[in-house]
């Protein structure tokens, strides 16, 4: 086509007040319509499957896609809440929250050191501290000094809530062979300089931010969720049974003391698994015999031949440290073991809180089978039963 020939471009130029032909506009309408038409089409379509991805995501954390509407949901939505996923240091991480106790590494301090909440706060009242903490320009600092790229220790001050960074190429290869420098209230760890992992976390908010949640608390924590569900408050049901004064929280009377006391609201289970139910809580002994931790039985697979409990502490694998979940495996043909029981495996493997720091018993299951006084031993809380088979009966 010659584009330099004038006539096309007299038909529109000729005469500029004759109107336009008429077939144009038309054109362009019906290609409006059609343009307008895909437009909606395509936005319904976009909309109906973001729609489906929102109720696939929803549905697939729904925890009654795993565990139904009974007790057991129950139960995972309580520990669910102590989960939320961040972005830090350009990674997506699952943070959960930590282990904390008052006192609990104050052997070499003249005075002892206390966690947000006394260690029995609950999800709503932890999250915000937690939060801050994270978002902190402190927090900002140690990430980066944790992504440097060089190898290096931290070493953190419990006492003064602090954290300082050393590259001496002499205490790396100390911690490198197996001879670890640190105190109880001053932890020295080994970082690689590639960027912070969730245990960093955790050594950030345990030992600077002082936030956490110890074993027992979180085990009312949730007994206490399960009550709230069954229409029960809790603590103002054992608040007497707990000795907390008038106006106080019940939650900061709940240790295992109480779990391991002859409360009638305590009832003691024989720990036969064919005996066990959810909500059961565990209790552990330490090697003077004292009650000193606490778990709580989420579920029990009778078929499989899995219980499921969850526990807060900070003896559980460094990424683990905090809130999770721990399994004991058991011949489902045989439910008439106590879970003393040498067959039945453990395996919640326990380690220093800190790499390099010695910790007694291997596993959860060597130190629920140390028999002096007893041993481990189960109990269920009285005024909880009516919830929880009223929450199993309505799913039948």
């Amino acid at each position: 086509m010659n584009f330099s020939q004038k006539p096309k471009e007299k038909n529109f130029t000729a005469n500029r007040n004759e109107p336009e032909p008429r077939t144009n506009g038309m054109m362009s309408n019906i290609k409006f319509a059609a343009f307008a038409r895909f437009a909606v089409y395509f936005f319904l379509l976009s909309n109906v499957q973001i729609f489906a991805q929102e109720n696939h995501l929803a549905s697939f954390s729904d925890p009654a896609r795993l565990w139904g509407n009974g007790i057991e949901r129950v139960i995972e939505e309580a520990y669910r809440q102590y989960f939320k996923t961040r972005i830090i240091g350009d990674r997506v991480m699952n943070v959960r929250i930590p282990f904390a106790m008052n006192n609990e590494r104050d052997l070499l301090l003249e005075s002892g050191w206390r966690i947000h909440g006394d260690g029995k706060g609950n999800p709503d009242m932890l999250w915000p501290i937690i939060d801050r903490i994270l978002d902190s320009a402190d927090f900002a600092e140690y990430i980066n000094a944790l992504s440097s790229g060089n190898e290096k220790v931290i070493i953190f001050d419990i006492k003064d809530r602090k954290w300082t960074v050393t590259a001496e190429r002499f205490i790396i290869a100390r911690i490198k062979a197996g001879s670890y420098t640190g105190l109880p209230h001053r932890p020295f760890v080994l970082t690689s300089g590639k960027g912070a992992l969730e245990s960093d976390v955790f050594n950030y908010l345990f030992c600077v931010g002082h936030v956490g949640i110890d074993c027992s608390g979180f085990v009312w924590q949730i007994l206490a969720y399960i009550g709230r569900r069954g229409g029960i408050d809790l603590g103002k049901t054992l608040s007497q049974a707990l000795g907390a004064p008038p106006g106080a929280d019940p939650a900061r009377y709940a240790g295992t003391s109480f779990y391991n006391s002859r409360n009638p609201q305590v009832i003691s289970i024989n720990d036969e698994i064919r005996n066990l139910r959810p909500a059961d809580v565990l209790l552990f002994r330490d090697f003077d015999g004292t009650i000193v931790h606490s778990a709580i039985i989420q579920s029990i697979d009778w078929e499989g031949g899995v219980i499921r409990y969850l526990q807060c502490n900070s003896v559980a694998p460094p990424q683990e440290r905090g809130v999770h979940e721990a399994f004991i495996h058991f011949n489902p043909a045989n439910t008439a073991v106590s879970l003393k029981d040498p067959s039945l495996h453990w395996t919640k493997k326990r380690f220093g809180a800190f790499p390099g720091e010695e910790v007694p018993f291997i596993d959860d299951g060597e130190r629920y089978r140390y028999r002096l006084n007893g041993g481990g031993r189960v109990i269920r809380i009285r005024a909880l039963i009516p919830v929880t088979e009223s929450l199993n009966i309505n799913t039948r």
